[in-house]
């Protein structure tokens, strides 16, 4: 079985650990050693944390012999996005404006994990300060598409999918903030869940939109994400037993999510939800003529916050950036304090709107991304391309965080290409359960 390790769920692995067919310090070995061999290590991975591993893999081989598991994922060793702080160990989030920043306490998040006996492989690399869909990293690193060598994995959380796509962590965490977990789980046929604001702590997290910032897990199954949010707040999981979609109601929105999709996403997406309806799904369609609205304020909400947090930092050293990133956090400091409040205004009088045309519905469901995957080295040499594709490759996904809602990306039949299912506030569970059923449906 050893040799199939790289491919099995973050569940299945702790499974076999309770059962006494595992030790965790086998376990995390094996995983250090296949980031040693892989030729793709260095762009997936910005540092490994070996001493750590180690030694939170004997203090869970000590507990699986005691009988004293601390949880269904204790001894399974994860991947996290270089933006959370790890005690002694530089955390960077993909920039050089941080570089050799070393913190003196993990963030509260990773404690959490920690506290139920997960372990820490090392840190992964992702779009500069978090702030792109993309991937693309000319600074540090950028990870490649699993499914094309030559393409971007997607962003923020670009490192984190693919050390979980590249069989080099069973699970990772990453964060997201207009589509950071979603964007590179999708295109790199992951499960990714973008839990609601507030959830989850952003104590020790590097900032990127703290009114929009989110922590969560991208892994290979759905329940692999409900046991993984369950560690990181210490709380029971998500029971997914019996969940089925026999009588749910999903909403296909169809404003601005359905416009422009390339073929693929587009086959991809209607795969799905026939495969949805055939387990007993019920899909109804509604215009919802103020997300345009809505989605015009993203450049207000997102970039002018960005700039106040590290507009300073920045300054002080702008040379140290991509150009192109260097410029999306500028232009947030162009815009009027009265602009910026007034965005906010009218955005939770639209969240309060949208809140009333999708009650009753079980999910509103989307395609994650219109687009697959953008060319690396196009990106670096089209400005125009390069803006084109950023847009489009978040679009979708944005309309979770500016809504205000917890989301769930699953794999299609098509490669690199994602069904979202959204629903309201601090309803992980119930998404949870349907995501387990939407999953089975379209194995």
């Amino acid at each position: 079985m050893r040799k199939s390790w790289a491919n099995h769920t973050a569940a299945d692995l702790g499974r076999e650990i309770g059962a006494g067919r595992i030790n965790p310090v086998e376990l995390a070995e094996f995983f250090l050693d296949a980031i040693a061999a892989h030729p793709l290590s260095p762009r997936i991975y910005a540092r490994t944390t070996e001493s750590r591993a180690r030694g939170e893999a004997m203090g869970a081989a000590a507990r699986a012999k005691l009988g004293l598991r601390r949880g269904p994922l204790d001894g399974v060793p994860i991947s996290w996005k270089d933006l959370f702080d790890t005690a002694d160990i530089a955390t960077e989030a993909g920039s050089a404006l941080l570089r050799n920043r070393v913190p003196v306490a993990d963030a509260k998040v990773l404690r959490a994990a920690t506290g139920q006996g997960l372990v820490c492989l090392g840190k992964t690399h992702m779009s500069e300060l978090a702030f792109s869909g993309l991937g693309l990293n000319p600074v540090t690193a950028t990870p490649p598409c699993i499914n094309d060598p030559g393409a971007v994995a997607g962003g923020s959380s670009s490192g984190a999918a693919i050390s979980v796509a590249q069989g080099l962590a069973p699970a990772a965490i990453g964060s997201d903030t207009g589509g950071s977990v979603r964007i590179p789980a999708a295109w790199n046929d992951l499960v990714g869940l973008k839990t609601t604001h507030g959830r989850l702590s952003l104590q020790g997290v590097v900032p990127l939109c703290e009114r929009f910032d989110t922590v969560g897990p991208l892994a290979r199954s759905v329940e692999d994400c409900a046991l993984l949010l369950a560690a990181l707040e210490g709380r029971k999981p998500a029971d997914l037993r019996g969940a089925s979609l026999s009588g749910a109601r999903l909403l296909l929105i169809e404003t601005v999510a359905m416009d422009d999709l390339r073929p693929r996403p587009a086959g991809g997406f209607a795969d799905a939800v026939s495969r949805l309806t055939r387990a007993g799904a019920r899909v109804e369609a509604l215009a919802f003529p103020a997300l345009t609205e809505a989605m015009a304020l993203s450049g207000i909400l997102f970039s002018t916050e960005a700039y106040a947090i590290w507009g300073p930092t920045i300054e002080a050293a702008p040379d140290k950036m991509f150009p192109r990133i260097l410029d999306r956090f500028r232009s947030g400091g162009a815009v009027k304090a009265t602009d910026y409040i007034a965005a906010w205004r009218r955005l939770e009088a639209i969240r309060v709107d949208w809140a009333a045309r999708t009650a009753g519905f079980d999910a509103v469901i989307l395609p994650t991304s219109p687009i697959l995957p953008p060319e690396a080295e196009r990106l670096m040499t089209d400005a125009a391309y390069y803006v084109t594709e950023n847009l489009l490759a978040l679009r979708n996904a944005r309309i979770g965080n500016l809504m205000g809602l917890c989301a769930l990306t699953l794999p299609t039949a098509q490669p690199s290409c994602g069904i979202s299912l959204m629903s309201a506030p601090n309803t992980e569970e119930r998404l949870l359960r349907l995501g387990a059923a939407a999953e089975r449906a379209m194995a």
